[in-house]
């Protein structure tokens, strides 16, 4: 109608008006930085840290490799909805720039401090997790995955498109030589045929170009040049090769058995490891684009039927005791669909590998031992589940999942920054 063609014109111009007013930042003549203008409603890490003595302070600062504050913060200064709004470039720049990026750290991991030690425990003999659901009632799904870059080479903000390649062949070389259950197929982006594709979505493999977020980082040149899928024959492991990061190594399967995804997690994790080498710091752990992703880089979750104990008083209670969130099965600020939720552990940095899945399993057991409390009740069939509780850990506001309906993974995000 006519009024709709009105609604597309404005709609479109009231985007670019508030596109210009963000790149305001930059002088267009002369190419020079000036400090960005924030919106009174922008809410990010990035507005709340980088002050004008900050900004002067690290306006002219440039990494070895080259990468600039610019490159640092124009994805929050682009989309000034973000909740974290800074990507990292390479691994100096998180000393180079680190009066910007170590109050983003400690805000967004606290207690943890930028001077404080990693620990790394990516053994499965020190994890205590016997199968909290045996008969598959509460537990659908296990999915445990972490975030990985190689030693060598920029993040993936900053990749030139011949190191990507270069980086694609070196992972795809290793995994290609994997044997027993992690023995598998490699699945090229660029390229890829019809049939091929609509069975890696059909799967829930295949993940998209990155968002607005992403791509205001720079992560999405050369779309999807150097980008893959990698999973085992029996599609319980699975690999992202060039996405948010270099690697996004992933283990999953139905029920509850959240040792076993962790075993192979494990397995797959340090052979890849030995063979490639991770860029890995004793403060911040392992090193990713996104400053929500490091330490352990990981997300562990399940999806869970509990539609008695989230409706329970103490459901957040013991979320926050067991360092656990909750949210619905499609992303972060999605809703519950009928009692299930993906429950997931929410610390990442200064703890192990098995301290962050101990941290979930712990949390998933009280909640399975609280909803059978309730069961032998009698306790009524509660009314529609209300939204899920979030955190704003992602670097994006309202994330969708990259994964074309991944099981229990959703960006950051952010992370967004952010993940499956």
């Amino acid at each position: 109608s006519e009024v709709q063609c009105v609604q597309d014109m404005y709609n479109g111009v009231k985007k670019l008006i508030d596109l210009e007013q963000s790149l305001e930042g930059a002088d267009s003549c002369s190419g020079e930085l000036t400090y960005p203008n924030f919106k009174e409603e922008t809410k990010s890490a990035l507005s709340r840290h980088l002050t004008k003595e900050v900004f002067d302070q690290l306006k002219d600062v440039k990494t070895s490799r080259g990468v600039t504050l610019k490159e640092i913060i124009n994805s929050g200064v682009v989309n000034q909805d973000s909740s974290i709004g800074v990507y990292v470039g390479d691994e100096e720049s998180y000393s180079a720039f680190g009066a910007l990026i170590n109050p983003v750290i400690e805000e967004y991991h606290k207690p943890h401090k930028v001077t404080d030690s990693h620990p790394a425990d990516f053994d499965p003999s020190h994890l205590t997790a016997p199968n909290p659901d045996p008969d598959a009632k509460y537990i659908i799904s296990t999915r445990i995955r972490v975030a990985r870059n190689v030693k060598g080479y920029g993040l993936t903000p900053t990749l030139r498109k011949d190191e990507r390649l270069e980086v694609e062949k070196k992972v795809v070389g290793v995994l290609e030589c994997l044997t027993d259950d992690l023995k598998g197929t490699y699945y090229p982006l660029s390229g890829m045929d019809d049939a091929t594709a609509q069975q890696l979505i059909d799967d829930h493999f295949l993940f998209k170009k990155g968002d607005r977020f992403l791509d205001a980082a720079g992560i999405n040149q050369e779309w999807p040049e150097g980008r893959g899928i990698y999973h085992n024959d029996n599609k319980t492991f699975l690999t992202w090769v060039n996405e948010e990061d270099q690697l996004r190594i992933i283990s999953m399967q139905k029920g509850g058995d959240i040792g076993c995804v962790f075993s192979r997690l494990a397995k797959a994790v340090n052979e890849l490891s030995d063979k490639l080498g991770f860029q890995y710091s004793p403060n911040l752990g392992y090193l990713s684009s996104c400053p929500t992703n490091l330490g352990t880089g990981m997300r562990a979750s399940v999806h869970i039927k509990i539609p008695h104990a989230s409706q329970h008083a103490y459901f957040t209670k013991i979320c926050d005791e067991y360092h656990i969130q909750p949210r619905g099965i499609h992303g972060e600020h999605s809703q519950s669909s009928g009692g299930v939720y993906d429950i997931s552990n929410k610390r990442r940095l200064g703890l192990s590998e098995v301290q962050c899945v101990q941290d979930m399993y712990n949390g998933v057991k009280k909640l399975i031992n609280l909803e059978k409390t309730l069961e032998a009740k009698g306790a009524p069939a509660p009314s529609p589940p209300a939204a899920a509780a979030s955190s704003s850990g992602s670097g994006k506001s309202a994330p969708t999942s990259r994964s074309t309906s991944s099981p229990t993974e959703s960006t950051k995000r952010s992370k967004s920054c952010i993940l499956l």
